[in-house]
């Protein structure tokens, strides 16, 4: 830890930090125009160093914040300058998948103070670049083979959507009008998507005007804070890790097809603790495959960052300290780390579920007490759209019970971490109807501490569109722990006959989509009879 702040210095300029982020996210939730960002809040925002390290985070979404350094690192190897925003989206150059627009911007102390004035030039002058403002969105399209850009049958990414390498759309203070043209011409509904990248962009720049707050207040001891409050970050993880039982842990699962074929693919992982160091080794994991659910490397990252922390102390304030006792690695070529142009949108949205799953697992052959029994193990992904909308959803379902608490009943679990779109405002955005949301009561798995239910959500669709599933544990149970029982598998049904895990159709006007989530793994010896599953759609 610094020798120049002392405790309490340090614990102001932490949550300070924080604070900007959180205020970022404010600001792009709130000037978002489409619902997946201003209802479900599908976006994130962090704050970085000058050498890219994270130092801040908002609560948002795992997999989001754990793949966002990777931008960060892409965007600098650009030689950006101050009054810079740099867009991206592409998951071989610092993406998670095309739907997520990536915005970084490289803030200067002269360009902190333009972007609290609400009106004058932006700076021209360079200056010294001293942090950098990320936010990252899932739209609701980026153009490609369907409505939505996550087509089951994608066999590459060219297929997902528009493929944005790290690209300067204001360049020193000026809008590049013809870079935003270009992005825009090329996805459905470019009116909405414009409006959300403005909203990044003022997300971005509301991070650089706190930065130059806490720059006028701390001066060059800011600085100072920043390697302070990345010192403390790992120190308590270190601290943690050490507290776990050195060895080598191991674990498997499966997917349950790639959208292309229905074999199980499988991933494995070898999690090796030794002293304060983790590393976590996807060797045995299966090789790429043609359809979408392969993993960008980034995003096998984020699901292990994420377990680490939930398995260490969450309360550690979540920074680049956090992962540098973590190490993970995956054989190139792989599911977890493919060679382009491998379509990868189903990677970043269910494979990094099971890739938590997984760790989880293995850790919990070193620490029992420390991992619940599995959650449903998958985000639901629905989408719905026409040349005219794109709906996009993640449904809740149950969460794995704990040793001394049952699991959450419809939740989101995992690696995401978004709110549900209220049925108001889809209602009112989209030619949808609900005709039923409720528990699905009885999918949670028995237990001691039963896990907990999952969902059932029909729409109706009022007009042609084309519709694409992306889930998992359709076959393979959400796994309960030490004697607790499986949660019920899921369930994808359109007008009433059940379809694949992972399917894009066209459906007609009147056509009724439903979803059953899965429920969450039970823990502890079954004290209860087996209770059954309520499909009714009565709650």
């Amino acid at each position: 830890m610094s020798e120049r702040l002392d405790a309490i210095e340090l614990e102001i300029v932490r949550n300070q930090l924080a604070g900007v982020a959180e205020e970022m996210g404010d600001v792009l939730i709130r000037g978002a125009y489409s619902p997946n960002i201003a209802e479900r809040r599908d976006c994130s925002t962090a704050i970085f160093d000058a050498d890219g390290r994270l130092l801040a985070q908002a609560e948002h979404i795992p997999v989001h914040l754990g793949a966002m350094p990777d931008a960060v690192a892409a965007v600098r190897e650009r030689d950006p300058d101050p009054g810079d925003v740099f867009v991206l989206n592409d998951p071989y150059t610092g993406g998670t998948h095309l739907p997520d627009v990536t915005m970084v911007s490289p803030i200067s102390r002269e360009g902190a103070d333009a972007a609290g004035r609400s009106s004058g030039p932006r700076p021209r002058d360079g200056g010294e670049i001293v942090a950098y403002a990320a936010s990252r969105a899932h739209h609701a399209d980026v153009g490609g083979m369907a409505p939505g850009s996550m087509p089951a049958g994608a066999r590459d990414v060219y297929q997902e959507g528009l493929v944005i390498p790290p690209t300067r759309l204001v360049a020193r203070g000026d809008l590049r009008a013809e870079v935003e043209d270009l992005l825009l011409a090329n996805v459905r509904n470019p009116d909405e998507r414009r409006a959300d990248l403005r909203a990044q962009r003022a997300a971005n720049d509301r991070g650089a005007e706190r930065i130059g707050d806490l720059l006028a207040e701390h001066g060059d001891r800011l600085r100072d804070a920043f390697d302070a409050v990345i010192e403390y970050s790992r120190e308590r993880v270190e601290s943690e890790i050490a507290a776990l039982p050195d060895g080598r842990y191991g674990a498997s699962d499966v997917l349950e097809g790639d959208g292309i074929t229905d074999a199980d693919i499988p991933i494995e992982v070898t999690v090796t603790i030794d002293g304060e160091h983790l590393d976590v080794d996807f060797a045995g994991t299966a090789e790429q495959v043609a359809g979408n659910v392969n993993a960008p490397l980034a995003v096998a990252k984020s699901a292990v960052y994420f377990v680490v922390r939930c398995v260490t102390d969450p309360d550690v304030p979540p920074n680049q300290g956090c992962y540098d006792p973590v190490s993970v690695s995956a054989p190139a070529g792989s599911l977890l780390n493919p060679d382009p142009p491998a379509a990868v949108v189903g990677g970043n949205v269910e494979t990094s579920q099971r890739v938590a799953d997984v760790v989880f697992a293995a850790i919990g052959e070193a620490a029992p007490e420390r991992v619940p029994a599995a959650g449903q193990g998958t985000m639901n992904n629905l989408v719905i759209g026409s040349p005219t909308f794109t709906y996009y959803e993640t449904i809740g379902g149950g969460g794995g019970a704990t040793a001394d608490a049952d699991g959450a009943d419809g939740v989101q679990v995992g690696m995401t971490n978004t709110e549900n779109t209220p049925v108001e405002a889809l209602e009112a955005a989209y030619p949808l109807r609900v005709e039923a949301y409720s528990i699905r009561r009885g999918s949670g798995g028995e237990g001691e501490c039963a896990g907990g239910d999952g969902l059932r959500r029909s729409i109706r669709v009022e007009t042609a569109a084309t519709v694409s599933l992306l889930t998992e544990r359709r076959r393979h149970a959400p796994a309960g722990r030490a004697g607790g029982g499986d949660g019920a598998t899921g369930r994808n049904l359109i007008d009433g006959a059940a379809v694949e895990a992972k399917v894009t159709r066209e459906v007609g006007a009147g056509t009724v989509v439903t979803v059953l989530t899965p429920g969450g793994g039970g823990y502890g010896a079954v004290v209860r009879g087996p209770t059954d599953v309520d499909d009714s759609g009565n709650g």
